[in-house]
């Protein structure tokens, strides 16, 4: 009987644990600089932005990343980059086996690149709580970000092209 309450005990604990909010550094903000950001697409590639990006876009929840692919879907394999543009997905929150085993696999069947961000600490350092259900556009100069953007339907989404 003790053990299975030290159990029950135990798994609370980590239940609770795990709605600690994460508190970092923010680094979407106007006047910040995106120099720095470094992730990989969809087929594991490194990928950096450049100094000629003017945007570059965030879905940071499930809807959004599929409204943006469905929209991106749409258009010439390399709509993105003739925009000087690039999309970023927030997988963070999902389960390690659910990213490896549906995610990322269904990324690699798009013909435009994402980029993908599936550590939690960096996905807090660029979400801005309570927008999550909003595509985040950020618009950049030479790395820097001059403004942000938040929108939620496809229409908003191709006004910004």
């Amino acid at each position: 009987m003790k053990k299975i309450i030290f159990g029950v005990m135990l798994a609370l604990t980590f239940i609770a644990c795990s709605d600690e909010e994460i508190v970092v550094e923010p680094k979407a903000s106007v006047g910040k600089s995106l120099q720095s950001l470094e992730l990989k697409d969809q087929f594991e590639q490194v990928k950096r932005i450049n100094d000629d990006t003017k945007k570059v876009i965030f879905a940071f929840s499930k809807d959004m990343g599929h409204l943006s692919n469905d929209y991106f879907n749409t258009k010439e394999p390399t709509f993105l980059a003739d925009h000087n543009t690039i999309f970023i997905a927030d997988v963070s929150n999902a389960p390690s086996l659910i990213r490896s085993m549906f995610i990322m696999p269904g990324l690699k069947d798009f013909k435009h690149t994402v980029l993908v961000i599936d550590d939690e600490m960096v996905a807090a350092s660029y979400r801005n709580k309570g927008k999550e259900e909003q595509l985040m556009v950020v618009s950049v100069d030479n790395f820097t970000i001059k403004s942000i953007n938040y929108i939620s339907t496809e229409t908003e989404l191709a006004k910004e092209f």
